[in-house]
């Protein structure tokens, strides 16, 4: 079990996990995992877009560093929140993300082991689109989640509003507002 010295189970949030986790966790904040960033190199072909039409969402990809929010969940909650997180980052077992544990550095300063989703860059579903192609395929998309566009608004809304600026994120925000649906 992936948990830290203090007994809890730490995840680290990056993406729509930020606005909606969907399980028990006793509190949020922010954290900074250094080696990764966030980066629009996953196509969905469900949750924000189709197989005819595929969108993009986030995942974290080498090099760099990523802010974002780490939620601590109870030890007893543990083992229920991981088959949760797996059954919902790697949709009916295909594995898009690999599950790791890294250092996290919460707010405070204090580093606690915690997991996050990798993108897999050996997964077919992997990509690096330039960013005026991600903006029109966020643009476009929409799957069973809904509009690409709103993915990318909520997170970095939230970021934003955890103080937690993504200027690349916001740079692609104004993009695909201006760029037609």
């Amino acid at each position: 079990m992936p948990l830290d010295a203090d007994g809890h189970l730490y995840v680290f949030a990056y993406g729509s996990l930020i606005w909606r986790p969907g399980f028990p966790n006793l509190g949020h904040e922010p954290a900074t995992l250094r080696g990764f960033h966030r980066r629009f190199c996953l196509w969905s072909r469900h949750y924000r877009g189709t197989p005819e039409a595929p969108g993009l969402v986030l995942g974290l990809d080498r090099g760099g560093s990523c802010r974002g929010v780490a939620f601590r969940v109870a030890a007893a909650d543990a083992p229920e929140v991981l088959d949760y997180l797996e059954a919902r980052e790697n949709l009916n077992g295909d594995k898009v993300y690999h599950r790791r544990v890294m250092k996290l550095r919460l707010a405070a300063g204090r580093i606690v082991a915690g997991i996050a989703y990798v993108a897999d860059r050996a997964h077919p579903a992997y990509c690096r689109p330039c960013e005026q192609s991600t903006a029109a395929t966020i643009a476009r998309g929409r799957g069973q989640a809904g509009p690409n566009r709103e993915y990318l608004v909520n997170t970095a809304s939230q970021l934003a509003s955890l103080g937690l600026r993504d200027p690349k994120l916001e740079r692609l925000v104004r993009l695909v507002m201006a760029t037609p649906g």
